[in-house]
């Protein structure tokens, strides 16, 4: 009985103990002298045996100062306990910048082991780290000036054990930060009716639907579909709309100084171009008081005004098209609803007259050419060969998407864009586009590329590559490309989360054509889902693939076989430069005297 009550003691007094040194732990924090005093039982004190034990846990001190523990017994006895512990110190941080140049720069001693982690520092969300290391002595580790954000924190500790860790985020008031986050910030669609603003850091930014007019002018903003409000980045919201228009837009603006920012029409590439589409605001109200105004430049236009505007002189025709449900309702609230009208018709009874008169200028040229037929042949002959050179002029668009395998193939790319730039046509390629590319980025550079080429009816043309053929098979396996795989320049592998979409739901034919060269891939390489539309061999195909960019209106065949040979002579000496040395490395840039900002 003895033996058990001195064992039930000792766990009780040892589970006060503990209690006693937790609190005293989080009590006295850092800088502080803490008397600890430890009362035993004298019947658990027996001679020779321990009686327990004491662990100095959760004591915070400041790192690179000594912490000193010592023990005493009360009577004092000769012989005590005293340690001295010296704490690591964390290594010092700044950051300088000269120019665009900055660098992360920390001063420790050659010995001093450290780890260094650059993270983005989110208050919406977990903490996203960016890049680690760990490192030993003295460093200078320079930042890319683009990569700066408010967001960005720098991380440090001392490679001991229980060390603390620092951190710091030097760019949260830098003006160059924030400008490098707005041009980060990327809006999506994500259909049927949501979207969301991506971007590495949060942003104090707000967001509304505008309606967006074929004239390129200003688009309108339409406050009560989407008020003012502000945004949460990097997470999917929804627009409280009922159907989706080319014309709908999105304005993203900072909320401090309401400077716009952003501006997005989503639904272009899923609807379709702008169209000359009427929006007709219903103000809500009782059914037979509701009222009805037209969107235009200058304001909302009553229907039935006297205004000198087009929505005025057709308001009761446009009433007439909502009644009888020719108008197609984006918005439907107590508040009032939204129309979309179709005005092509009356463009066409508008353009009856003109038609008029062309047929009688037409008659009257007929009758001047059966009078003097001599003199008009020669006339028209001129008239002929000066509407060819404007067309020459200006030619059809074509957007080159390559794979940056070697310096070779760059070369030979470069060499096709070329080419075709004297066939005619409008050529761009990222090879041409360095700066546009750094300020950008890649995908964008190619979003806006690619939507510029679809709406001028131009194409877009995939060159495959054993490297772009590896790209192509690592996305369509979910995989994704490695990050830092490709250089900050390859537009390729930035547009493959844009191109697989339009294969994948059938938009691609009539927007791409793909192409290969000759000895460097074979036809059955090419992935299966990119067979949809034409793919070409280079140059053995070369008249097919220029009558396929040129498109109907191209050249007459004799003429289009002219310029395929033409093409294949500018071709041939980077192609066999490329079959002799296919391990080709670097990134090469003699391009010829075409090479440049050029799109």
């Amino acid at each position: 009985m003895g033996t058990g009550k001195n064992l039930k003691m000792r766990k009780n007094w040892e589970e006060q103990l503990i209690q006693n040194l937790r609190s005293l732990g989080m009590a006295y924090p850092t800088a502080r002298c803490v008397l600890l005093e430890v009362q035993v039982p004298a019947a658990l004190v027996q001679p020779g045996q321990s009686v327990g034990s004491v662990v100095f846990d959760c004591f915070e001190a400041a790192l690179g100062t000594e912490v000193q523990i010592w023990s005493y017994t009360q009577p004092r006895y000769q012989k005590e306990l005293n340690l001295t512990r010296q704490l690591p110190a964390l290594p010092w941080l700044s950051v300088t910048a000269d120019g665009d140049n900055v660098h992360l720069v920390l001063d420790v001693s050659e010995e001093q082991s450290f780890g260094l982690s650059l993270y983005w520092n989110q208050v919406q969300g977990p903490v996203k780290p960016w890049w680690h290391r760990n490192l030993t002595g003295p460093q200078t580790i320079p930042l890319n000036q683009t990569d700066i954000v408010p967001c960005l924190c720098i991380q440090a500790w001392p490679l001991e054990p229980d060390s603390v860790r620092t951190s710091i985020c030097p760019f949260t008031e830098d003006p160059r930060a924030h400008r490098n986050l707005w041009r980060a910030a990327r809006l999506q669609l994500l259909p049927p009716r949501g979207w969301r603003l991506d971007a590495p850091c949060s942003l104090h930014a707000q967001a509304t639907l505008c309606w967006q007019a074929p004239s390129r002018g200003p688009c309108q903003p339409l406050v009560p579909p989407l008020p003012r409000e502000n945004v949460t980045v990097n997470m999917a919201l929804e627009f409280p709309l009922l159907k989706g228009h080319p014309n709908l837009c999105v304005q993203v603006s900072s909320w401090e100084k309401m400077q716009l920012q952003l501006q997005e029409c989503l639904w272009a590439d899923s609807l379709g171009p702008l169209k000359d589409d009427m929006l007709l605001v219903e103000a809500g109200g009782p059914q037979d008081n509701r009222s009805f105004c037209a969107l235009e430049p200058s304001g909302c236009t009553p229907l039935l005004s006297r205004a000198s505007t087009r929505a005025a002189r057709l308001g009761e025709q446009l009433l007439q098209d909502l009644h009888s449900g020719q108008c197609l309702q984006l918005w439907d609230d107590d508040l009032g609803a939204l129309w979309a009208c179709p005005m092509d018709k009356y463009i066409h009874q508008r353009w009856v007259l003109v038609w008029l008169a062309c047929l009688l200028f037409a008659a009257a040229l007929f009758l001047l050419f059966l009078l003097k037929k001599d003199h008009v042949k020669g006339w028209l002959r001129l008239l002929k060969e000066d509407i060819r050179a404007g067309a020459a002029a200006t030619g059809r668009a074509a957007l080159l998407l390559y794979s940056a395998d070697d310096a070779g193939f760059e070369r030979l790319v470069g060499a096709l864009a070329s080419a075709l730039c004297q066939v005619p046509l409008r050529v761009a390629v990222d090879l041409w586009s360095r700066r546009e590319l750094s300020a950008q980025g890649p995908l964008a550079w190619f979003h806006a590329q690619r939507r510029r080429t679809v709406q001028e009816g131009g194409l877009v043309v995939l060159i495959f590559s054993p490297g772009a053929v590896a790209l192509c098979h690592e996305w369509l396996q979910d995989a994704g490309p490695a990050p830092g795989a490709h250089g900050p320049h390859d537009a390729f592998a930035a547009s493959l989360s844009c191109v697989l979409p339009d294969f994948l739901q059938g938009r691609a034919p009539g927007r791409y054509v793909g192409a290969y060269f000759d000895g460097l891939l074979h036809a059955d390489a090419v992935p299966a889902l990119f067979r949809a539309v034409p793919v070409f061999s280079l140059p053995s195909q070369l008249p097919a693939f220029l009558g396929s960019l040129q498109g109907p209106r191209g050249p007459r065949p004799g003429r289009l076989g002219e310029r395929a040979e033409q093409v294949a002579r500018a071709l041939q000496p980077a192609l066999d430069s490329c079959l002799r040395t296919p391990g080709t490395a670097g990134m090469g840039r003699g391009m010829g005297p075409e090479a440049g900002d050029r799109t």
